[in-house]
């Protein structure tokens, strides 16, 4: 006690139980790798593999959008209508552009970065940051901050409540989010090496090549002259393979003609390929039919994936929830509005409206049923 006064109660520290300690070289730990290089080779197998990029591009339109419901009625026009037009980087608008770039980055790389662009006390933007501007660093296992790259060092950014980082699946007691390209790589190289393959066998084959080989008798006049003749058969077939011409090529003695490569098999690429498509469409979770891929699939079959699709997509709604509801309270806050709200998101669907009304009718119809049915005497 100094000077007769007590000393204020320090608040509770939340401690983990489970983190390591005691390690010298801990501050090395605490830094999320998000590596270039692994960015890139993210980024190369989207470019070089249509199929996953175009299962990421199918994602982010069924994810869908939403609707914010608000207890006071003025409020949720005013927010949804903040949301439909807010700016998103240099040339979007609305939340939604923001949302698809942000999914975009989680995908592909694990991790995402946004910020909300404050001016004059208003959210005045959202931006998508680029991965390679920033750092992550966790601070203490509950908490991750967000760094810029400044002069060559990390500094913290000023306005932390501004920026919202999100992370795909990571490991426990890890910040860093795994790609859901993760593990194609592999895959991806086979499935290229043989469309490489077929290239090649293609530009040597498809562009058919002759083999015109003269063979001269045992008489010594032919076998004098067998330079000066090899040389005239030459031009002479040089001259009537010439592109735009048409013309016949007539030659004496034991001359054979050829298509190089005619005996050789080009292998049946149909298998291996759909096998590493399969690796490829398991891994990214979208059914083969939304992709174009004519893969024979019953109609259970095709509904038992749209099911499946379905939970992909609540999911990933659920990982960009935490997005939406700090952009939504944050305006809220900005512009002293009541702040109970929810996030509505739209069916994914029309199946699914119309299974979901289907299960309504059935549940009514029952409950109805039930109350109908007259009770059952007490048993003595």
């Amino acid at each position: 006690m100094i000077f007769g006064k007590k000393r204020a109660p320090s608040a509770p520290v939340a401690s983990v139980q489970t983190a390591a300690r005691g390690d010298p070289f801990s501050e090395l730990d605490r830094w999320v790798p998000l590596a270039a290089g692994e960015r890139r080779l993210y980024a190369s197998l989207r470019e070089a593999v249509p199929i996953i990029d175009a299962a990421i591009g199918k994602i982010l339109r069924l994810v869908g959008t939403f609707q914010i419901t608000c207890a006071d009625r003025a409020a949720q026009d005013a927010l949804n209508s903040f949301l439909r037009n807010v700016p998103a980087g240099a040339a979007g608008a609305g939340v939604q552009t923001f949302l698809n770039a942000y999914l975009s980055d989680l995908l592909t790389y694990g991790n995402a970065v946004g910020e909300m662009v404050v001016r004059d006390g208003r959210i005045a933007a959202l931006y998508n940051a680029s991965l390679d501007d920033v750092e992550l660093r966790a601070v203490t296992p509950l908490e991750i901050r967000v760094m810029r790259r400044e002069g060559g060092a990390a500094v913290p950014v000023r306005y932390p409540q501004l920026v919202f980082c999100s992370a795909l699946n990571p490991p426990s007691g890890s910040a860093q989010g795994v790609s859901i390209l993760h593990g194609l790589p592999f895959v991806s190289n086979i499935l290229l090496q043989i469309y490489r393959t077929l290239g090649v066998n293609w530009r040597r084959l498809g562009n058919v090549r002759f083999a015109v080989t003269y063979k001269p008798s045992s008489d010594a006049a032919d076998q004098a002259y067998a330079k000066e003749r090899a040389e005239q058969i030459a031009s002479e077939w040089s001259r009537a393979m010439r592109g735009g011409e048409v013309s016949d090529f007539v030659s004496v003695g034991d001359v054979s003609i050829r298509a190089v490569g005619s005996d050789c098999q080009i292998l049946d690429s149909e298998v291996p390929v759909r096998q590493m498509l399969e690796q490829v469409v398991a891994k990214l979770g979208i059914p083969p039919f939304l992709l174009g891929l004519s893969w024979s699939s019953t109609e259970r079959m095709s509904s038992q994936q749209a099911d499946i699709l379905t939970s992909e997509m609540e999911a990933y709604r659920r990982a960009l929830n935490p997005v939406v509801e700090k952009i939504c309270a944050m305006w809220l806050r900005l512009n002293g509005l009541p702040g109970p709200f929810s996030v509505d998101w739209d069916d994914i669907t029309l199946q699914d409206t119309t299974e979901l009304a289907s299960a309504r009718y059935q549940n009514a119809k029952a409950a109805q049923l039930e109350q109908a049915r007259p009770a059952r005497p007490a048993r003595r």
